[in-house]
């Protein structure tokens, strides 16, 4: 696949090969719950698990687990462990989880800004889409 100039030549990475590390990051960052995360954290406080769950409507205990060890393995947050009864865990983005926690909040600013325009989209869409004869593709 030619995907135009080749990074690797000059020692940098190329994301469309499917062995680019970079790819491994970028699955990791376009999790919605990820994004959602992030975001909720994005003001540099810690939160409790308890906290982030119920700030994040609709993720379940699971997920929301599988996506704080994601981040943490990524550096992107701190769990800290304090030796309480129950412990108590907190979780707080780095440096590194803030800054792209920014680029995540214009992401979700822009989404706010649009939504008029993509929801009428869509409805354009779906109202040409039902108008299309059956076994048709375009």
């Amino acid at each position: 696949m030619d995907t135009g100039f080749d990074l690797r030549e000059h020692g940098g990475v190329e994301i469309f090969l499917r062995d680019c590390p970079t790819r491994a990051v970028l699955d990791v960052i376009a999790g919605k719950w990820t994004m959602l995360v992030l975001v909720a954290l994005e003001d540099g406080r810690p939160m409790r698990f308890a906290q982030l769950r119920r700030r994040l409507d609709g993720v379940t205990q699971k997920v929301l687990t599988q996506t704080l060890r994601a981040l943490e393995r990524e550096g992107l947050l701190t769990r800290t462990v304090y030796p309480t009864v129950p412990p108590c865990v907190d979780y707080q983005l780095t440096e590194l989880g803030l800054e792209l926690g920014g680029l995540v909040q214009s992401i979700t600013d822009w989404s706010q800004t649009n939504i008029a325009a993509i929801r009428a989209a869509r409805e354009k869409f779906d109202e040409r889409t039902e108008r299309r004869p059956s076994g048709t593709t375009t």
